[in-house]
């Protein structure tokens, strides 16, 4: 693994202005927080900087603004809910730049903490303009990325600010590096993806570098339909990229020359209906009624799931293996989980999971808290599952 900078590399920061990147773009509704993990995830960084003495100003992003700033997209009512979770105030300051900014962080005291209006009001904040990030660095003394999830976008508050200010990552940014190096940089083997979702055409780039780097591949969700199809099996009316058959052959001919299994469904749920309680009914892949739906894999493709599950040490996933929202084509997905999970507890499996349907698919199991990790990241999680090089993360490599 690459060598980071960190929080142990800190010298003595007391009464120095952290600037610390994090991610509190989290779901509201009528002005309160409704899910609060992001901002629990980045507390340990927040409070360790405060407890050093640090002048700690949070920096962060809420929404997609288009013209500026936009009441509806402040961080108010978030910089609320942050002292609600951290137990300590955090002050807000209606701005990110400019000299009123830079006279309330000279104002605060040691271990204070506040937080800075959404970066995003500026939009030269997604466009890495060097006159904002000036800016911006002129607030600090050192920057803190705690932010993994927004570190595939070089902005001036996730890239930016490391080409000026001295860089490290925070604790969430560093057990999420860690936690993936385990998942795919130099895991243990045998190494067993498991890759779900609608569509083959927004995973194209994650399967093909997933084949050269794990053992086995399984592949679920409306994306296997694909692949069944592409193999010549009849999928009825499921959801399914026909065009895309050539390049699913294609992926498991890398997939055989690198020696990775490609897992695919032999049974499957139908149904008719796309609805919660629709009528269904367990068929092989082959006998697959033309008027039906897949919505699920059945269950002697749940008993090969686990199976591969039983024989990896590593567990990669990505993606839910059914339509998990509705029941019962809940039944592959949640089964998966909670057997991946028992080998987890039982010090068996080293499993990481992210993706927002895979977090939602895992919580809806029960077992989302005996995974070894779990990536509440998104894009950013998808990106270092297709190998590409992540800017926010690159620029905090140490030299």
């Amino acid at each position: 693994m690459a060598h980071f900078r960190t929080l142990d590399d800190l010298g003595d920061i007391k009464g120095k202005r952290v600037l610390v990147r994090v991610d509190l773009n989290v779901p509201m509704a009528d002005g309160k927080v409704t899910d609060a993990t992001r901002i629990e995830r980045v507390a340990p960084t927040i409070l360790e900087l405060s407890d050093k003495g640090a002048k700690v100003v949070l920096l962060a992003h809420f929404g997609r603004p288009k013209d500026g700033p936009d009441p509806d997209l402040s961080l108010a009512p978030i910089a609320r809910a942050t002292a609600d979770i951290i137990g300590r105030n955090v002050t807000f300051i209606p701005d990110s730049i400019g000299e009123m900014v830079g006279g309330a962080i000279f104002a605060m005291l040691p271990g204070d903490i506040a937080l800075l209006e959404n970066t995003r009001f500026y939009k030269g904040e997604e466009k890495n303009d060097r006159a904002y990030t000036e800016k911006l660095a002129a607030n600090g003394d050192i920057f803190v990325n705690d932010a993994f999830s927004a570190a595939h976008r070089a902005h001036c508050s996730t890239e930016g600010l490391a080409n000026i200010l001295p860089a490290y990552a925070g604790r969430t940014m560093e057990a999420e590096l860690e936690a993936l190096d385990r998942g795919l940089g130099s895991p243990e083997k045998p190494v067993v993806a498991i890759v779900g979702g609608a569509k083959v055409s927004s995973k194209l780039d994650l399967l093909m570098n997933l084949v050269k780097k794990v053992d086995a591949l399984v592949i679920g969700g409306g994306m296997a339909n694909t692949f069944l199809a592409a193999r010549g099996e009849n999928v009825g009316k499921s959801l399914c990229e026909h065009d895309l058959a050539p390049t699913a052959r294609q992926i498991m001919i890398e997939a055989a020359t690198a020696g990775c299994a490609i897992v695919l469904p032999s049974d499957a749920v139908v149904a008719r209906e796309f609805k919660a309680g629709a009528a269904s009914e367990v068929v092989l892949v082959g006998a697959v009624p033309g008027d039906a739906m897949i919505l699920d894999v059945g269950p002697k493709t749940i008993d090969t799931i686990n199976e591969w599950i039983d024989r990896a040490a590593t567990l990669v996933w990505n993606g839910p293996l059914g339509a998990f929202e509705i029941k019962p084509f809940d039944k592959a997905t949640v089964a998966a989980a909670r057997h991946a999970a028992s080998r987890t507890k039982a010090g068996k499996l080293l499993s990481v999971a992210g993706g927002g349907d895979t977090v939602a698919a895992l919580n809806h199991a029960g077992a989302a808290d005996d995974f070894t990790y779990v990536s509440t990241a998104g894009g950013a999680f998808l990106e270092w599952m297709e190998g590409k090089d992540l800017p926010g993360v690159e620029v905090l490599k140490k030299a």
